[in-house]
Order: C-alpha cells, then structure tokens, then sequence
C-alpha cells in the first residue's frame, strides 16, 4: 500500500492535487488558473524548506492542504499578472522602446 507521500509525489495534475487533499475547487476556475495556482502552491512549499514532507503525518497533511487551499484562494481575489509568478511576467522586452525612453532634443 502507498503512502500519502508517495502518492503525493505521483500526481500531475491540478485536479488530482485538489482530490488528495479533499479541497472544493470550481472546475472552470481551475481550468483557467491551473498553472498558476500550482506555481504558488511550488513556491510555497519550497518557502517551509521542506523538499519531501512526511504527508503521512496528519499535521503536515494539513499544513500543505492550506498552502494549496491559500494558492487558490489568492487567484480568486488576484489576477496572475499581478502575482507575476513566472519569469515572462518579469522581462522587459527588447524589441519595445517606451515612450518615457525616447528623449526630445
């Protein structure tokens, strides 16, 4: 028999993530927001510095369930743009010159 661990480790998609940890989840949300929700749950769980979380442990079961139920939630009052999770979000791009840039003589 798996662990929880174990079967944490074998999930792939958002779903499936949601259905582990007994969270609610609008389909059409998740749908829409997926990578990003699962981008911020990543990055959440590297933040607590733990690569491999012992799931089997109820407490820290219920500790990542929040980290994934408080990523969804920051997309229902947030949009991606502003969380500027991936690195897209974060480059200027070369072939666009701002009107503040061009200087009058």
């Amino acid at each position: 028999m798996k662990t929880k661990a174990q079967a944490f480790n074998q999930i792939t998609q958002a779903e499936d993530y949601f259905a582990f940890f007994g969270l609610p989840y609008d389909p059409q949300f998740l749908n829409v927001n997926r990578l990003h929700i699962l981008q911020k749950f990543s990055r959440l769980m590297k933040e607590q510095g733990i690569e491999t979380p012992d799931l089997d442990d109820d407490a820290t079961f219920n500790h990542y369930r929040s980290l994934l139920q408080a990523a969804y939630s920051l997309f229902e009052t947030s949009s991606p743009l502003e969380q500027k999770l991936f690195k897209v979000f974060n480059q200027k791009p070369s072939n666009v010159v701002l009107l503040s840039d061009i200087e009058v003589e």
